[in-house]
């Protein structure tokens, strides 16, 4: 997150939770936060995003989408898309100067294109002083030289360890670890008990991402420093690919080829017992039509990833951004169509709908009430108070773009747990990849 060291990081982040605690509730609005802004006279609106994996996300977004066009007679079409082809459809769009107007992508790839893309700092001022302010990551992915904002967060696939209650206990455990020792214990118990895990290892814009940057932080390794040389071959990246290749032997066959449905379908079809995912499966499970998969829903729960030799959280969530692009024809429809979206009124029901797929990254929404409804829930509701953004520990741009897109640590981490490459051997290639970025 640039320069911000993690220490005084979770320093913000603990002042703002505070903060919030003792500040009115989200729904009683800060008369302080003021809007002003006229959509075009005959706006219309296209808008591309990543296909849901919860189908209460994209039945309740749909709904606001239709309150927008009622109140403002602005047709809005929104077309879906799979993550993995989201971000090169947002490459062309900002490379040729034509196609949607709003494009909800991923991580920091609004960051290859910053030029190409909408001034929204109004918008994101207003929205941060209403509702008790963004979390400090939000600004590292969309505020990358400190000053103007270049797309508005729409908040992160938080990531936990799901996992069958039943098949823990069963294998010696009373409770989910909480540090990488304990759970390599688990993960090797559970192999034995033939209950696996399974984590996804091909290049999949979430499940893959997320889990394999949590493990090289978790032992102190990083890709760039703060001043954002390439330091990735490392003592202690070496020590994180022995650890993954230990854990990959727990792993149930077949996770180097896995994207991010692949785990999913694993999990509720009994194939693994704990793999780090999104809210989707518990919701999948709770809302399922087969009587055995919904039956599963009691025994699922939900735990935060470990916590490594680096000894404070390491986690990494698929962020969420929502980017205007300056060849729209209806720029100001697009930022009031954003605004709408992230208000309480819309944003609330939202997230209820979801129970929680998306993390908020505004504070006040900590208090939404779909986080203590039901305990499995917690787990998910901190994912972007406590979360890295995936250019860790250097500044955004296009080599943190250009380097999450090749998926290089990714590929390191599977190359090392598979045997494919010595640990060694991995991280000096994740090196030369990386430099082919990061030119300092």
């Amino acid at each position: 997150m640039g320069k911000m060291k993690r220490r005084d990081f979770l320093k913000v982040s603990a002042g703002i939770t505070a903060g919030a605690a003792a500040g009115p509730m989200i729904w009683v609005k800060d008369a302080h936060a003021q809007w002003s802004n006229a959509p075009e006279k005959g706006a219309k609106l296209r808008v591309l995003r990543w296909s849901r994996f919860v189908q209460g996300d994209i039945d309740q977004y749909m709904k606001n989408v239709q309150a927008f066009s009622a109140k403002y007679g602005i047709e809005v079409r929104v077309d879906n898309e799979g993550w993995e082809d989201v971000r090169p459809k947002a490459a062309v769009a900002a490379n040729t100067g034509a196609g949607p107007d709003i494009i909800l992508s991923t991580h920091d790839d609004a960051n290859m294109y910053p030029e190409k893309l909408v001034d929204v700092t109004d918008l994101a001022n207003y929205l941060g002083k209403k509702y008790g302010g963004w979390y400090p990551v939000c600004e590292a992915y969309l505020r990358p030289n400190g000053k103007n904002w270049i797309g508005i967060p729409l908040g992160c696939a938080g990531n936990c360890l799901v996992y069958r209650e039943s098949h823990v206990k069963a294998a010696g455990f009373s409770s989910f670890p909480r540090d990488t020792d304990g759970f390599l214990k688990l993960m090797k118990a559970l192999k034995e008990k033939g209950t696996p895990g399974g984590f996804a290892l091909g290049n999949a814009t979430g499940d893959g991402n997320v889990w394999t940057h949590w493990l090289l932080w978790a032992f102190g390794g990083k890709l760039v420093d703060a001043s954002n040389k390439v330091v990735i071959n490392s003592p202690e990246t070496i020590k994180a690919l022995e650890y993954a290749k230990e854990l990959y032997a727990t792993f149930v066959p077949g996770t180097l080829s896995w994207l991010d449905p692949n785990n999913n379908k694993a999990f509720l079809d009994g194939q693994v017992s704990v793999t780090p995912n999104g809210i989707s499966i518990y919701y999948a499970a709770k809302t399922s039509q087969d009587a055995k998969v919904k039956e599963m829903a009691a025994d699922i729960n939900h735990a935060n990833m470990p916590i490594g030799p680096a000894g404070v959280p390491t986690e990494l969530n698929l962020f969420f951004n929502q980017m205007i692009f300056k060849y729209s024809k209806y720029p100001k429809a697009a930022k009031e169509f954003i605004r709408f979206m992230m208000e309480q009124e819309q944003y609330g029901p939202w997230m209820q709908a979801a129970i929680g797929y998306v993390t908020h990254p505004l504070v006040a929404y900590e208090k939404n009430p779909i986080w203590t409804v039901d305990p499995k829930h917690t787990p998910y509701r901190d994912s972007m108070k406590i979360m890295r953004p995936i250019g860790y520990a250097g500044r955004m741009g296009y080599a943190s773009a250009g380097a999450a897109a090749d998926f290089i640590v990714v590929n390191m981490v599977a190359e090392a747990a598979s045997g494919q490459r010595t640990p060694k051997e991995a991280a000096e290639r994740a090196q030369k990849r990386a430099e082919r970025y990061y030119k300092v």
